[in-house]
């Protein structure tokens, strides 16, 4: 009994050992490099060893956002899908619903510019983390707001054309900082598209 044990390939599997991470590891840069054939082996290594269906979820909605991203925004929808059925279903039923969100993600255009937008913007945030927000951004809530210029100079995007206008938004020490940059994969050709449009409106305005 104790032989067949320590052959038993849930008892094999630890959790929050190195093979654990290694696994997970595979599956997300299987998925990367768009090897649905390898995410979804790695995914049933994990499932096949007692992994909990519900963190390998949470890797997918993470992976959605990181390396696919704007490219396309339905990643992110079938991998909260994904989970929300592993929750509902669990084990074994929900191991083609996980399998479904691997392959979809694994085949899907990639790109990694909002993790790189935040892992940027993170960096200026925290060190201008006391630099006060500018007074035309903030609501005049009370007399003394207004007197201290709160609101003052604010452009309601909606009363223009375009919906947008030249104001800037960021603080004074960041004016002209770019973070999110997009790529020409999948759909975030078409978002760089409508951010050039957008400079080029800035730059007219009037």
């Amino acid at each position: 009994m104790l032989e067949n044990s320590l052959q038993s390939k849930t008892f094999l599997y630890d959790k929050n050992g190195e093979e654990h991470y290694n696994l997970i590891s595979a599956l997300h840069k299987s998925m990367r490099n768009s090897d649905p054939d390898a995410a979804l082996y790695y995914l049933a290594r994990m499932l096949e060893s007692g992994e909990d269906p519900l963190y390998i979820g949470r890797r997918l909605i993470r992976f959605a956002s990181e390396d696919i991203g704007l490219a396309n925004t339905n990643a992110l929808v079938q991998a909260v899908s994904a989970y929300n059925a592993a929750h509902f279903n669990g084990m074994p039923e929900c191991n083609v619903n996980l399998a479904q969100a691997v392959v979809y993600l694994s085949v899907s255009p990639k790109s990694n510019s909002l993790y790189k937008a935040y892992e940027e913007v993170k960096k200026d945030a925290i060190k201008t983390m006391e630099e006060p927000v500018p007074l035309h951004l903030r609501n005049a809530v009370t007399k003394l707001d207004s007197e201290m210029g709160y609101s003052e100079g604010y452009e309601y995007a909606h009363n223009y054309k375009e919906k947008t206008t030249n104001m800037v938004c960021l603080p004074p020490s960041l004016k002209n900082k770019k973070y999110y940059i997009p790529t020409d994969s999948g759909n975030e050709k078409n978002v760089a598209s409508i951010l050039n449009n957008i400079e080029k409106i800035k730059k007219n305005f009037k």
